[in-house]
């Protein structure tokens, strides 16, 4: 294990030697506005901007410069901060096929039948659709937060790609600008699959924008050869942005050998600092399952059978607080939440019930703020990400009705996201505690402490290279016997899965470098990765340092088409040092894996910390 320690460390460093810069192409805005928008564009972006001495320094800096570090300040704030306070006069929305062209060449066609034909079978999205998710209208004084939030909300739609919001000033009205929005779908059938092993698999359908409407439907057919029923279903459908009120609908039936049960659930978020209130409401009645939801990490063999009801509002304060910066948010918000078991397994040999009839009442205030740094090859593979930065603390209060003995909660959650200054690392922190408790002690309680560091682009061999740590502890306090600590999550080692090492108190490291590669067959990009984990866990009454430790090193490749909704494909090798006896020594894993998501900074609904 030294041996492999010292390897990492001696890569690690060789992989902080380099700095890449990437090239940008010549664009080509300039043919797609002469040709599609005559009337409204009348000259190129090239001509007109050479007419004024600030616009054709903006055309060199915006478009013409081959030897910018990030392609994502294309349009960065200070580009939009150039229009602030113009009339907008106008809004246009221009949607490019799937396959061909691109943000820096939008007169680009494909010349593969395959992507020819499925230009012709996807249906774009509805101008409407798009329309209704802006929150820019003609009229309105432009405000370059609010096009920058409009733009990156536009851009977290399921069914688009990516997005570019375009200003240009009048030529004969300096007071007025035009906005060009370049929208870019994703093809947005899909399948899915997953075979566990030769007792059970599944495999389904989906489509995330059905008619080019926004509209999201699905379905499953899950199979288990010892288990009832033997071919079972899953049907969702949803609905994003309900008729323009910016609430999500969704509704969902289940019936296989895990659960059987549906869900109704309305949400509504604070999408932007500026968002006075967010709300939402889920209604769940199963009749079997294996868990008390999908996110829940207790699983058990015994049947469930409960109605869930969860309810909660937000609203934005506005006291008068920080009133200088437009990106500070204060919210204050309530939750009520209902559990009701008919069928459910006894309570252990203290007496605690996991699954306990509960009515719990919950408050909260948080104190955020967030924008967002434009960047691309992270999670992705050369599409626009946004990145946020800020910080979210909150304090959360709660009492639970709940009939083995009634209880208080709270607990402190703080968490905050950078760049270095002058410098392109991304480093997250946060931590949180809370607990309940009653006259007698605390029980259910929890500190966790995490780190997140995303290294810049840098290059290996001419390779575009970034490297990924994080560090994360978990203490539990007095947690129910149903309730322990693995590290086979996503936070722990990967592929590794034992039960043998499972506990209250939990410490995990994974470093991981990526690899991207510059060719792609079929749009198919790859990236490689090599990987080390290492985790330990133990009871919460003991030094978590005394324990057995368990780790993970390997290699994998990762394949993405990001105009399909497909997952990203991932191959991974592991060897797995000081095994327990219930895992082997390799490990080899072919399976989807949905992309990974920053923390946003954004206020939510109060509840409790997650202990998993």
């Amino acid at each position: 294990m030294r041996i492999v320690w010292i390897t990492f460390l001696l890569f690690s460093a060789l992989s902080l030697a380099g700095r890449d810069i990437p090239m940008l192409k010549k664009d080509s805005l300039e043919v797609l506005i002469v040709k599609d928008n005559p009337e409204l564009f009348y000259d190129s972006l090239q001509v007109k901007a050479s007419r004024h001495k600030i616009t054709k320094w903006l055309y060199d800096w915006m478009i013409r410069s081959e030897n910018k570090t990030d392609s994502s300040n294309l349009l960065s704030y200070e580009y939009y901060k150039t229009f602030e306070n113009k009339t907008i006069g106008s809004i246009t929305i221009k949607s490019l096929d799937v396959f061909g062209p691109d943000f820096t060449d939008t007169s680009k066609t494909t010349g593969i039948w395959i992507e020819q034909m499925a230009n012709k079978l996807h249906s774009k999205s509805n101008l409407s659709v798009i329309r209704k998710n802006l929150w820019i209208k003609e009229g309105q004084p432009l405000d370059p937060n609010l096009v920058m939030d409009n733009e990156r909300l536009l851009r977290s739609l399921p069914y688009l790609k990516d997005v570019r919001i375009i200003i240009k000033s009048r030529p004969f009205n300096n007071d007025l600008v035009d906005i060009l929005i370049l929208t870019k779908d994703v093809f947005s059938f899909g399948l899915s699959g997953n075979l566990e092993d030769i007792k059970h698999g599944e495999i389904g359908i989906y489509d995330k924008n059905i008619l080019g409407i926004g509209h999201e439907i699905g379905t499953k057919l899950i199979a288990h050869t010892y288990k009832t029923p033997h071919i079972g279903i899953e049907a969702y459908y949803a609905i994003n942005n309900l008729k323009g009120n910016f609430i999500n609908f969704s509704a969902g039936y289940a019936n296989n050998f895990l659960r059987k049960g549906f869900f109704v659930s309305f949400e509504r978020d604070f999408l932007r600092p500026r968002s006075v209130y967010a709300g939402g409401l889920t209604v769940l009645r199963n009749f079997r399952s294996d868990r008390l939801n999908l996110n829940d990490f207790v699983r058990v063999d015994f049947p469930l059978n409960y109605l869930f009801f969860d309810s909660w509002y937000g609203r934005r304060l506005m006291l008068g607080i920080n009133r200088a910066d437009s990106r500070f948010q204060m919210t204050l918000s309530g939750r009520i939440r209902y559990v009701s078991f008919y069928d459910r397994p006894v309570p252990d040999l203290n007496n605690n019930q996991f699954f306990a009839n509960s009515t719990f009442y919950l408050g909260s205030l948080s104190f955020s703020k967030r924008s967002y740094v434009r960047d691309y090859l992270v999670y992705s593979y050369g599409i626009t990400e946004d990145i946020p930065k800020g910080y979210l603390h909150e304090l959360v209060f709660g009492y639970d009705r709940n009939e083995f003995g009634d209880r208080w909660y709270s607990h402190v959650y703080l968490s905050t996201g950078n760049l270095f200054i002058n410098k392109p690392y991304y480093f997250f922190s946060s931590f949180g505690l809370g607990t309940f408790w009653k006259s007698d002690g605390v029980e259910q309680g929890m500190a966790d402490f995490k780190i997140n560091f995303i290294s810049p682009l840098f290059n290996i061999w001419n390779v575009r290279t970034r490297q990924f740590i994080k560090l994360n502890y978990t203490l539990g306090i007095n947690r129910f016997e149903i309730e322990y600590l693995l590290l086979k999550n996503r936070d722990g080692i990967r592929g590794f899965g034992s039960k043998i090492g499972k506990g209250k108190q939990r410490v995990t490291l994974n470093v991981e470098n990526v690899f991207f590669q510059e060719r792609a067959i079929l749009n198919f990009r790859t990236a490689f990765f090599s990987f080390f984990d290492v985790g330990i866990v133990g009871p919460d009454d003991q030094s978590i340092f005394k324990q057995s430790y368990y780790a993970g090193v390997g290699l994998g490749l990762r394949i993405r088409n990001e105009n399909l909704i497909f997952k990203t494909i991932q191959i991974r090798l592991a060897f797995y040092p000081n095994h327990p006896s219930d895992v082997g020594s390799m490990g080899f894993l072919l399976e989807e894996v949905s992309k990974t998501r920053f923390y946003s900074f954004q206020p939510r609904g109060p509840e409790p910390l997650r202990f998993e």
